[in-house]
């Protein structure tokens, strides 16, 4: 054992902020108390910098620095002679003990560094921070400690850091290639980058391949792994080999077996069994390494032959099995040299194209690219990686998909077989990319594939239109949605039309017709068209032909155009059913692709229905699938719905997470829809909590004229939220400005609320004598229409209107209506007002949740609410429009609330307001009674 007090100097720490908030924790406790902790994570991922960083950041006593040194003797420190030194070593002060590699150590010392880790308490204000690395099984000694993970860092995270590497030098090719070999680990990313010239980080020269290579995976693995003898070194080979035809990090232990009795007879093995190598764990009958770091650098860093004859073994031992792909690729692999095998490249390219072969798009993936390397000529080469790349695109892999589609584009090639890469090129950015590149990618295929491959070039038109749906260019939409150019294109539809799935039906078909999907996409085309032109007399009929369809299909693709189509028809229960269907039908098919789209039809069906729940709970479910499958676009438009979602609950900061989030994306992809909704849901949460002004500010960009305006699909659905802020703001005037547009929306008959939220701001805009009548019409359209949430609204302001007119026993009965249906449908925020309301008219006791009077009992209801609204930061004036009342009255009852309350200005005021809000206490007010029916 050795001990240091050096610090080395600071390094930049990406990510890691729940370890260090751990570290931070056990820092923190050591002027007072003792503490332990264990850090563990697969090489490369950072451990021994964050025990720099806990170093650099302990500021009340030394640092120690112990690791393992030679002992010739055999002779080894006792967990006693440990404490003493340590005791030794604080003095009077903390002391921080930093062990790094702990895992090195050896058994008995490893053993005594526990023991004194588990007797701290006798020893003194000490912190004993060890590192272990996880690519074996942590060792017994150290399984009774606290342990604090370390994962791979999250995409953004990889990506500033490569950021800082690179001073943001990267192409943005490279920079994704860069970031997918990585597969998050710091060290690897470190090691790739400093194996490129400038030329090639910048773009300038094709990088070398492959990129991690053995040198850069061992300088990251720390070295390359062996076992103690040769049966372990075949064992770790042919693990590490397998994992590479499998679709997981795991492999079938009986095919480990067989292929060792191929590579090695009995008589060389021995007769006992053989103990696993630390770095294999077994889990049943399936075998993986405990690192995916050293699994790589374990293949990268074999010798060739040794190499090429466990992918022989694995293939004999496969070859009766009736795993065929994963045999041909076993025996590609084995074969010796670069050298084309024209024959061996057919096999492999004709086994993946079999659907009849089980396996995974990723698999088949795996199989073209090595059909790819194997093929002589260019044209052939182009074609195979274009196909492996769209079976990494069905995999839910974009981030193998791209560096697929460079290889392709190196050789030479017809316009057919450049228009397929074009097409995949621009599904994958489209679903992860600029969309405005998108568009023109898709474009680019339409025209190059309309000769000879029109059913690809009708899909390519179509993804356009996808594109300029989702970048809210309406006359591009159009254009590309035309019967005439782009040529060949024979359909398409924006984001709420069909998604681009057909595509991948035509990428697994190769050029095959349907004339029944045909048929549908022609009609799904003829009616977006017709709806984007206003013309709602030509779009229903076509459309509805593709609902229908939808009742009697069981492929999620269909399925999902059927779902687009009813929503754009306002049929919300036929887009529910569909939209479950094409999720149950995507997860039978196992595609990774399709399962977060479908979910986005659900989510944004169940929303349309005033479903806010569970609109919440497939939007959550979809966010983790198109994070998952590398759908950074699809992952901001479920970001949108739950922040819609969460618009109406008592959750600012949750609706502030996914707004920025979303807004993060669509901002760098040009995702105008996705924007729109997450600004909307922004200005939801500001009204339903009062401030009108914000929300009136917000919403007026979305929905007034200007550049600035919404997509334009969406701000329609804005306006009744922005006529109601806009009205308790004091600008009727933009408000009536917006109600022509709602009139005009309602009118066209494709929003089954529009009608009932029309009635309902004209309520909001009317003179006394009829807005009784307009409140009460919106009311009986909300019964036509259903949905808890719309309807609870309108109960709620004409609640609102009926107290102020001096009618409380009616307004009683719309307002605990209002409660009612908030509270069905999960609005906290909304029923907050509504009890509000009802308190205003003299409900309920104000007292704490123990039934003990509170602070705030000293106020009456109106006074209550006018301090909530000051103590969020609101002026006399916006109280005053908020609550219809004069800025006088507002005034009046604030000095009241501070002599109240003993408080003398608003900051004391929004500190006295928050800490009960905190405590629970003005959830549940309700005051001293006002008059039944006084006028505030």
């Amino acid at each position: 054992m050795t001990g240091e007090t050096t610090v080395r100097p600071a390094v930049r720490i990406h990510g890691r902020s729940a370890q260090r908030k751990a570290l931070r924790a056990l820092l923190d406790g050591l002027p007072t108390q003792c503490g332990r902790l264990l850090l563990t994570g697969e090489p490369g991922l950072g451990r021994t910098t964050l025990l720099q960083w806990a170093a650099r950041s302990f500021r009340a006593g030394p640092v120690l620095h112990l690791g393992p040194a030679p002992d010739p003797d055999g002779a080894t420190v006792t967990a006693g002679q440990l404490l003493d030194t340590l005791r030794a070593a604080a003095g009077e002060s903390p002391l921080l003990v930093c062990v790094d590699d702990a895992h090195l150590w050896n058994g008995p010392a490893r053993t005594a560094l526990v023991h004194a880790a588990e007797h701290l308490s006798g020893a003194g204000r000490i912190g004993l921070l060890l590192s272990v690395a996880a690519d074996r099984a942590v060792a017994p000694d150290f399984a009774r400690l606290p342990v604090v993970r370390l994962d791979p860092l999250a995409p953004q995270r990889a990506a500033a850091l490569l950021d800082d590497l690179t001073d943001g030098a990267a192409a943005p090719a490279v920079r994704e290639q860069l970031l997918a070999e990585a597969e998050g680990n710091p060290a690897l990313l470190a090691a790739l980058v400093r194996r490129l010239s400038p030329a090639e980080l910048r773009g300038h020269r094709p990088l070398p391949g492959p990129l991690a290579d053995a040198p850069a995976l061992a300088e990251a693995a720390g070295g390359a792994p062996t076992g103690p003898d040769a049966h372990a070194r075949d064992l770790l080979l042919t693990v590490a080999a397998a994992v590479r035809a499998s679709d997981g990090p795991d492999v079938d232990a009986g095919l480990v077996r067989a292929a060792l009795r191929r590579l090695r007879p009995a008589p060389e093995r021995g007769t006992h069994p053989e103990p696993l190598p630390a770095q294999l764990a077994l889990a049943g009958d399936r075998l993986r390494f405990h690192s995916p770091l050293v699994r790589r650098t374990v293949y990268a860093t074999a010798a060739p032959d040794p190499r090429r004859a466990v992918h022989r073994a694995l293939a004999d031992a496969l070859e009766s099995g009736g795993h065929r792909l994963q045999e041909l690729l076993h025996r590609s692999w084995s074969l010796s040299g670069p050298a084309p095998a024209p024959e061996q490249a057919e096999r492999l390219a004709a086994g993946a194209a079999d659907g009849t072969v089980p396996a995974s798009h990723l698999l088949r993936a795996t199989a073209y690219a090595r059909a790819a390397e194997l093929t002589a000529d260019g044209t052939g080469r182009a074609e195979r990686y274009t196909a492996a790349a769209g079976q990494a695109l069905l995999a839910g892999r974009p981030e193998q998909a791209r560096p697929l589609l460079v290889a392709a584009r190196r050789h030479s090639a017809p316009a057919a077989v450049r228009g397929r890469a074009e097409l995949v090129r621009g599904l994958v950015e489209l679903r992860d990319g600029p969309v405005g590149d998108a568009h023109q990618c898709l474009l680019l295929a339409a025209s190059l594939l309309a000769a000879d491959a029109p059913a690809d070039a009708a899909a390519a038109a179509m993804a356009a239109a996808d594109a300029a749906w989702a970048s809210g260019d309406l006359p591009a939409c159009l254009a590309t949605l035309a019967p005439a150019p782009p040529p060949g294109a024979t359909a398409g539809a924006p984001d709420h039309g069909p998604p681009p799935y057909e595509r991948q039906e035509s990428l697994e078909r190769h050029g095959r017709t349907d004339a029944h999907a045909v048929a549908a996409v022609s009609d799904h085309r003829a009616g977006m068209r017709a709806l984007l032109e206003g013309r709602l007399d030509r779009a229903g009929a076509p459309l509805g032909q593709v609902v229908a369809r939808g009742r009697t299909e069981h492929r999620p693709e269909p399925l999902l155009r059927s779902a687009a189509a009813a929503l754009l028809l306002g049929d919300v229960d036929a887009a529910r059913g569909a939209g479950a269907r094409a999720l149950a039908a995507a997860r039978q098919l196992g595609s990774e692709a399709l399962e977060p789209r479908a979910l986005e039809y659900l989510a944004y069906a169940e929303l349309r229905a005033g479903r806010h729940p569970q609109a919440r709970a497939h939007a959550e479910e979809g966010l983790r699938a198109a994070l998952r499958s590398g759908q950074r676009n699809t992952a901001a438009h479920h970001r949108a719905v739950l922040a819609l979602a969460a618009s109406i609950e008592e959750e600012p900061d949750v609706v502030a997470g996914h707004v920025a989030a979303a807004l993060d994306t669509a901002r760098r992809h040009g995702l105008a829809q996705a924007a729109t909704l997450a600004q909307w849901a922004a200005a939801r949460a500001d009204l339903g909590r009062g401030r009108a002004f914000d929300a009136a500010d917000r919403l007026g960009l979305l929905v007034l004229p200007g550049p600035g305006r919404g997509h334009f699909a969406v701000w329609r659905l804005a306006v009744p939220c922005f006529v109601e802020a806009a009205v308790l703001a004091g600008r009727e005037e933009d408000a009536r400005e917006a109600l022509t547009d709602l009139a005009g929306w309602a009118a066209f008959g494709a929003d089954p609320q529009a009608a009932a939220q029309l009635a309902r701001c004209r309520a909001l805009l009317a003179p006394p004598d009829r807005a009784d009548d307009l409140y009460r019409r919106a009311l009986a359209r909300h019964d036509e229409a259903g949905g808890d949430f719309e309807r609870a609204r309108t109960a709620l302001l004409y609640g609102k209107w009926l107290r102020r007119r001096r009618r409380p026993r009616e307004a009683r009965g719309r307002l605990g209506a209002a409660l009612a249906g908030f509270e069905r449908c999960g609005a906290g925020v909304w029923a907050a007002q509504a009890r509000d309301e009802l308190r205003a008219l003299g409900a309920g006791t104000h007292v704490t949740r123990a039934g003990t009077p509170t602070r705030l009992s000293r106020l009456t209801p109106q006074q209550l609410r006018i301090a909530r609204h000051v103590a969020e930061g609101a002026t006399n004036r916006e109280v005053a429009l908020t609550l219809a009342v004069s800025t006088r009255t507002v005034d009046y009852h604030l000095r009241k609330v501070f002599a109240a309350l003993g408080v003398r200005s608003r900051l004391e005021l929004a500190r006295v307001v928050g800490q009960a809000e905190q405590a629970g206490e003005a959830r549940r007010p309700a005051g001293h009674q006002e008059k039944t029916g006084a006028q505030p």
